[in-house]
């Protein structure tokens, strides 16, 4: 892991193998090892540079001044100047393709290609917003998440039958929530409220012109696959995958097929 100051904290990212860059935004909750697979595969012809979302993996809590995915956008693009990167591939999942977005509408020369991944660019619907702001408030007060959110909470990442299949994969991130406590539990907390809070960009996409390509997986519970079918609709010339068998973490649950759209969608596109 490196370490970069921005807005006086530190960001944490990985920046691994050589070549086109390709950067990588994580799931709210998650942090820059979920891309293990990806990095795994695609580092041997890509540079992937992976940030850790602020107050996820190793970075610190957000700076005063970012309030907004939009804001993180910003933070995002003076980590790539400050690596002098100048053009890249963007690939988000959840809140990173939300964010992910933020950054191609305010930096469209600097990013070449978009995967949007289990990630919807809309609002958030009030019955669902209403939910997790409820959740917030709890966990803020607490200073912890307790164990019937744990379990109400887990189900929401995952495909119906992920506790069978990927066993490892789901105690793994109930150990997490389970261990977020104290300033560290209140600073996910704040940057929550920033992902459930973001601005509507659905009428902003038409401007999205760069080849784009849009997974989800098909038991995906946040963010249905109707939500993606949508953003396919409304981007020009974009491509559209649902893997199977896959929930929230698409990436994590079916990495080889997941590595198989970005690998064939990479290669067509930084040629």
């Amino acid at each position: 892991m490196h370490k970069i100051q921005i807005n006086g904290r530190n960001m944490s990212y990985l920046d691994v193998g050589d070549g086109p860059v390709v950067l990588f935004g994580h799931s709210y909750l998650w942090d820059s090892a979920m891309w293990k697979p990806q990095i795994d595969a695609l580092s041997k012809q890509y540079r992937c540079i992976v940030p850790d979302l602020w107050a996820h993996g190793q970075s610190d809590a957000a700076p005063d001044s970012t309030t907004t995915l939009i804001d993180y956008a910003n933070d995002v693009l003076s980590l790539m100047d400050s690596l002098d990167v100048e053009q890249f591939a963007l690939v988000g999942l959840s809140v990173g393709g939300m964010w992910g977005t933020e950054l191609v509408l305010k930096a469209p020369t600097r990013v070449n290609a978009l995967v949007l991944m289990d990630t919807f660019v809309g609002y958030e619907p009030e019955v669902a917003k209403a939910k997790y702001v409820a959740m917030f408030d709890t966990i803020e007060q607490l200073e912890m998440v307790p164990p019937p959110m744990i379990d109400a909470i887990t189900p929401l990442f995952f495909a119906n039958d992920a506790e069978q299949e990927n066993p490892e994969l789901v105690a793994g991130f109930k150990e997490m929530l389970s261990a977020l406590s104290g300033e560290k539990a209140k600073a996910i907390v704040q940057v929550g409220r920033m992902v459930f809070d973001r601005r509507d960009t659905f009428d902003d996409i038409e401007k999205l012109t760069l080849p784009t390509l849009i997974v989800v997986g098909a038991e995906d519970k946040p963010r249905p696959p109707l939500e993606s079918m949508l953003l396919h609709d409304a981007i020009d010339g974009s491509e559209f995958v649902l893997i199977p068998k896959a929930g929230h973490i698409s990436n994590l649950e079916q990495p080889e097929l997941v590595n198989a759209a970005l690998t064939r969608f990479l290669a067509k596109t930084l040629a």
